[in-house]
This record gives structure tokens, sequence and C-alpha cells, in this order.
């Protein structure tokens, strides 16, 4: 075991990133020698080989897997290590990876942040909006907003609100075209949502599904959130939107107010481990501030 010392580790973590020895150099700024050198050395200090040698790269053998696995974890330790120590008392900075789904992201969150920006000047945020759901745990991403309650029991979690899944009309097309006065008058116009067999929030999914038997003659079927609110906004048809629209651009129209989807939770959540970092307190406790500034607005109108 004298060969598993941290430089040999950090240099055959490289090249099992990389599968290569030159790409790998490259990245640690040494020779390709030298990093053969090393790897070579951490073999035999282990007794035996941890790379598949070939014309095209480099294959970890089983036993490589076993140990890029640790030096893995030991990143992303060393990571959450290093996060803790540069987070202070009195300043937020640094990188924050954040995930959302591209509808909540690009609707609510993203016009907010020039807010949040304001209040901590040096903070980095990584966005990643996506509905697959990111394993916090393993450090895919520090903090996530996501349309249901994790499942997993090592995080902090809070919720946010309820939101639905509801109808909307632009101004324009309420005046041009009319708007249906029962469910079964939607036919006459063209439906914008996404298609249900997409990923998304399973309840605008249900609700799309019971829509789309109304047999429209037209529809126009957009993979985000975003695109239905940019062909409502460009009075194409009616479209589906998260109810948080209604705060977000109050100018949009409700159509069929009793037709709705059903309540979908949204949760904040983190690990453990960060509980104590500056950064995620400092983007949760604008997020929460945010949601009740929407909230009373709504209760006012």
């Amino acid at each position: 075991m004298n060969g598993l010392d941290w430089d040999k580790l950090r240099i055959f973590h490289a090249v099992a990133e990389a599968g290569s020895l030159t790409h790998a150099g490259d990245a640690l700024h040494l020779s390709q020698s030298a990093v053969s050198r090393q790897v070579r050395a951490l073999e035999e200090g282990l007794g035996t080989t941890l790379f598949h040698r070939h014309a095209r790269g480099l294959i970890l053998t089983e036993q490589g897997e076993m140990l890029f696995d640790a030096t893995k974890a030991m990143n992303r330790k060393l990571d959450t290590t290093a996060a803790r120590i540069r987070d202070s008392e009195e300043h937020v900075f640094g990188e924050l990876k954040v995930t959302t789904t591209t509808g909540f992201g690009t609707l609510w969150l993203v016009p907010r942040l020039a807010k949040l920006y304001e209040r901590y000047p040096d903070l980095k945020i990584d966005l990643l909006l996506e509905e697959r759901v990111l394993d916090l745990p393993m450090r895919e991403a520090d903090v996530a907003i996501r349309m249901k309650e994790p499942s997993q029991a090592d995080l902090i979690r809070r919720r946010l609100l309820n939101i639905r899944m509801r109808l909307y009309a632009s101004p324009e097309y309420a005046e041009r075209i009319g708007l249906p006065q029962k469910v079964e008058e939607l036919a006459a116009h063209r439906l914008i949502c996404q298609n249900p067999t997409t990923p998304q929030v399973q309840a605008g999914a249900v609700l799309a599904q019971a829509l789309l038997t109304q047999q429209s003659p037209s529809t126009l079927l957009v993979n985000s959130y975003f695109g239905v609110l940019q062909g409502v906004l460009s009075h194409v048809g009616i479209g589906i939107l998260p109810n948080y629209m209604e705060h977000e651009m109050p100018q949009l129209v409700r159509v069929l107010p009793d037709v709705e989807s059903t309540e979908v939770p949204v949760f904040l959540a983190f690990p453990e481990e960060l509980r104590s970092s500056r950064r995620v307190a400092a983007f949760r406790d604008f997020v929460l501030e945010e949601i009740q500034t929407m909230k009373r607005n709504s209760d006012e109108n």
C-alpha cells in the first residue's frame, strides 16, 4: 500500500477521467512520460493493473474502476470541504450549482436572478435546467428546486409552494378569436402544450392528455413551458401553463377557470453536508423571500 500517496492518486484520477495519458498530462501540466511513470508506480505499489492499454487510449480494469470510484468520492468530499472553508461568516462568494426544471428555471427563477446578484455580486451560479432529477448526495448539483418531494433521506428539504397547470390566452387572442365557455368548445381553438409523453410535471401531462381528446384540428406541441408561453404571447392559441405565470405576466387571460390540474408541490432541497454553507443559505433565503412576495402580491390582487 506504499504506492497510495496523494500525488499518484491525483494523477491516476486525471488519467481515468481523460482516458489518455496525453490528455491527462495536458490537464496536469505534466509530460506524458511523467504521467506514465506515476501510474506505473501506483500499479506496482498496489500489485495490480489499473488500465488496459490499446491504440485508442486507456480503459479501466475492474481494479481500476474500484479505485476510480474511490478517487471520485474523495474529490467530492474535498470539493465540499473546500466550499465550507471558502464560505465566510459575512461574505457569500464562489460557485453554486442549482438545478430545476426548464419551465420553472426559465419562467420564474432566471428573471429574478438580477436581484440575487445585486445582493451577492461575487456569487457564481451554474444553473442546470433539465427534467432529469440530478443526484444531490453525489454532488451533481448543490441545490435543487423540484416539482415533487425528494425521495432521498439524506437531504434537507423545504416546501416552497403548490402550483397548478391552467389554460391561458393573450388579450389579443381573446379579443380577436374569442374564448371557449366550456371544454367542448376547445375543439375550435389551437391548443398549445407539451406532448404528454415528454418529461414534464405529471399533473401537466395528465391535463394535456385530457384536453387533447377534444380533437382540435390544429395543435402546437412544444417540449418546454417557455415555448408554450411564447406561443401564447404570439397569439398562436390557448396554452397550458403553470399558474405562477399569473403573477409573472398579469396580462395573460385565464381560460375556462374551472379547468386546472391537480396540485403540484414545489420543494427546495440540498444535501445535509451543505447545511452550513453560506452560499446555499443565501440562495435558499432569497428564493423563500421571492416566494413570499409572490404569494403576498397574489393575495392583494
